[in-house]
């Protein structure tokens, strides 16, 4: 509360951005997490909550006739427009947001003083409901072939890869931690998934330091001892998701890509998804050329003179900022990857090593939506669950700097996992009976992430998780969600059983059902039309966690 100088406000408007209404009249309170809204000139008392740690910028507007304009941001893709009768309480308002919006430390996050009033005892059945050693005998390890170790449980390999991970048998010990120095950040080869039908794996690690010449022999054994755990098939696959000309830029600084000269039997190829300084520009071209101003940004700020200038876009202007931001291109380019794995795995019964650059960014995605393609079990509710909590908080998905949760450095920031959720939405729009849940989830936990309320996306990996005891001081969303089950249910779901492996259509026209018209926004004033679905589809997130009438 230390930041809050002013926490009521009288006489606050919220302006309907998107029809010509009378503006809402009401009370603007600032709490120690939330800004919350009652709008005083409703029928019925209508309440607007907007979490400090989903704002991404805060902006105060030339002064209009009607007041002190007040624009927000947020990382979920709302925006709210309040205008203020008095100078002095806009800036207060504006200042206490910069520095709640903004939290220093980890500790200041909402999960630390989210308290749902549940036992100690609920708290922790709750951080073990998702149990990715059950996981793993579903997929029939500890087998011949594959052990589940805890070679790594001091960290001692990779400070950034879970306690316990699975690697091949045939593995020695002194061959882990040989690789470990040989793989950026000591990112070693481990097991994804594991294709129990014709025993074909996925793998991920991060590139090698083998500049235009080093070679590592026990890194060359852990390959070879990936291959020979599938019998059936005398080759492997090593996938680098890069570009090729940024793979071979990282060879001047040491890094840099396998010599297929130096592991037998491998077939190496590169995919070409780019990097997230990439991915943050696409995005913020999107948001500015192909919505409207009240829908930018996520994490960016735009040109000033367009804010309160451009009107709703055309179809031909949204399609231009589309075709200009390359977004769909770079969700493509995903997708590819993935299902290039699934068909690798499943067609050619060939094993498949993937990286990037640190293996914790794009090789999060390629792997988890191969998983997705070749296991119905991760279309389920807990599958989907797992499916996040083992590729991408256990296996060291920066969400802290990718989402942005702590005053740092915004070139880290990137819509990774924001990818991730439009490519599911994308197989979901194609197999509308494959998956248990809706949409609806997608969002659900596309706002966690960003919301902190919960332990799950703090810190970049499981070590930073266990230093800043989230397992002891927060709450896990999983339980929360599951307690949602009904209302995140897809009504049109046939069965595990009847959809086993996905083909999706990645040709350039099967993306176009991502469009859509007459998009109802529930939570903020008013209703429109529009036209990009996945990235404005938050915008009809559940009324409840925001807005509600009452």
């Amino acid at each position: 509360m230390e930041h809050i100088t002013t926490p009521k406000v009288e006489n606050v408007k919220l302006l309907d951005r998107y029809t010509d209404r009378k503006a809402a009249n009401g009370t603007l309170y600032l709490t120690a997490t939330h800004l919350i809204y009652v709008d005083a000139s409703a029928d019925v008392r209508k309440e607007t909550w907007i979490l400090h740690h989903h704002i991404v910028s805060v902006e105060k507007l030339p002064l209009t006739t009607a007041g002190y304009p007040l624009l927000i941001h947020c990382k979920n893709f709302r925006v709210a427009h309040f205008v203020i009768g008095q100078e002095r309480d806009c800036h207060e308002v504006y200042t206490s947001l910069l520095k709640l919006s903004q939290p220093a430390k980890p500790e200041e996050l909402y999960a630390f003083s989210y308290n749902p009033k549940v036992s100690k005892e609920s708290r922790e059945i709750g951080w073990k409901l998702i149990d990715l050693k059950v996981d793993y005998q579903r997929m029939g390890i500890p087998n011949d072939y594959w052990e589940l170790t805890d070679v790594n449980k001091d960290y001692e390999v990779c400070n950034t890869y879970p306690p316990e991970i699975v690697v091949p048998r045939a593995a020695s010990k002194a061959v882990v931690i040989g690789s470990s120095r040989f793989r950026s950040r000591g990112r070693i080869p481990v097991l994804s998934y594991l294709y129990k039908e014709n025993n074909a794996a996925i793998c991920r690690c991060s590139q090698p330091l083998s500049g235009f010449s080093a070679r590592c022999l026990e890194d060359e054994q852990m390959l070879q001892a990936i291959r020979e755990a599938n019998p059936g098939s005398p080759f492997m696959y090593v996938v680098d998701t890069r570009p090729k000309l940024n793979a071979m830029a990282n060879r001047a600084a040491g890094k840099g890509y396998e010599n297929e000269d130096n592991y037998d039997n491998i077939r190496f190829k590169f995919i070409g998804i780019e990097n997230i300084h990439v991915m943050r520009s696409s995005l913020q071209k999107l948001l500015e050329g192909a919505c409207r101003p009240c829908e930018w940004p996520l994490f960016f700020t735009p040109r000033r003179e367009k804010l309160c200038e451009m009107k709703s876009p055309s179809m031909s202007d949204f399609l231009t900022g589309l075709e200009n931001s390359g977004w769909l291109r770079h969700i493509k380019a995903v997708m590819d990857a993935g299902v290039f794995l699934a068909k690798a795995v499943k067609d050619e019964k060939a094993s498949v090593l993937v990286h990037c650059s640190d293996g914790w960014d794009r090789t999060a995605q390629v792997c988890s939506l191969a998983s997705l393609l070749l296991d119905p079990f991760y279309r389920t509710f807990e599958g989907f669950m797992v499916l996040i909590e083992k590729e991408w908080i256990a296996m060291g998905h920066k969400f802290s700097h990718r989402c942005g949760h702590l005053d740092g450095d915004p070139k880290e920031v990137s819509p990774v996992f924001t990818q991730f959720i439009e490519c599911v939405w994308q197989l979901m729009q194609q197999f509308p009976c494959c998956f248990e849940f809706s949409e609806r989830l997608l969002l659900e936990i596309h706002d966690h992430v960003y919301s902190c309320q919960f332990g799950n996306f703090l810190g970049n990996c499981h070590k930073e998780r266990e230093d800043l005891k989230i397992f002891e001081k927060t709450h896990s969303l999983w339980p929360f969600l599951l307690e949602k089950k009904q209302e995140l249910r897809n009504p049109l779901y046939k069965g595990f059983t009847a959809y086993k492996e996905l083909q999706p259509n990645t040709l350039p026209f099967s993306f176009q059902k991502a469009f859509k018209q007459d998009f109802q926004c529930p939570s903020l004033p008013g209703s429109h039309s529009q036209v990009r679905d996945f990235l404005l589809m938050c915008l009809s997130a559940c009324p409840g966690c925001y807005s509600w009438s009452g």
